[in-house]
């Protein structure tokens, strides 16, 4: 398997991870389809996601496949007013990374980073290794080793929906 820049810079950081490749169009496959493919908790896999604020600030997200990214609680957790999602077209020039490819590590920059909150209490959690069909298993509390991260509530409620 060809390394991805997320697990050199994991290996540069002497932090353990697990790596995963798998084959198909994850275009067209959900997070959740993926996790099952692979024999994966959908809670224990997350996905990233890039915002903006009004003050033209970028943000990252990291939350569990399966849920929807609040964003009026997104915006509190990083102290903004209001926060929306980056425009797909902006994310390979801003982040270096594709749409379905998006990791939290390895950005051209460093973002401020949140994770959802039910991470904190998982022994690892499975994110996108920066490429599509690659991810990585990490250590929550290792994270912070490689990135500014900090946890929060920043899901859509289940009861708001049903």
């Amino acid at each position: 398997m060809e390394k991805t820049n997320v697990m050199r810079l994991l290996e540069q950081k002497k932090i353990s991870y697990q790596s995963y490749c798998y084959d198909g169009d994850a275009s067209t496959l959900t997070g959740v389809e993926i996790a099952h493919a692979q024999n994966q908790n959908p809670e224990q896999v997350f996905k990233t996601l890039v915002t903006v604020s009004g003050k033209n600030v970028n943000y990252v997200f990291v939350i569990p496949v399966a849920e929807e990214l609040d964003l009026k609680k997104s915006a509190k957790a990083v102290g903004e007013k209001s926060i929306h999602m980056l425009k797909s077209k902006e994310l390979l020039p801003l982040t270096g990374y594709v749409h379905g490819g998006c990791s939290p590590i390895g950005m051209k920059k460093a973002f401020r980073t949140v994770i959802h909150q039910s991470a904190e209490s998982m022994e690892t959690i499975i994110f996108s290794a920066g490429k599509i069909g690659c991810q990585v298993e990490v250590k929550p509390s290792d994270l912070s080793k490689i990135i500014r991260v900090s946890f929060a509530d920043i899901i859509v409620d289940k009861e708001e929906h049903s």
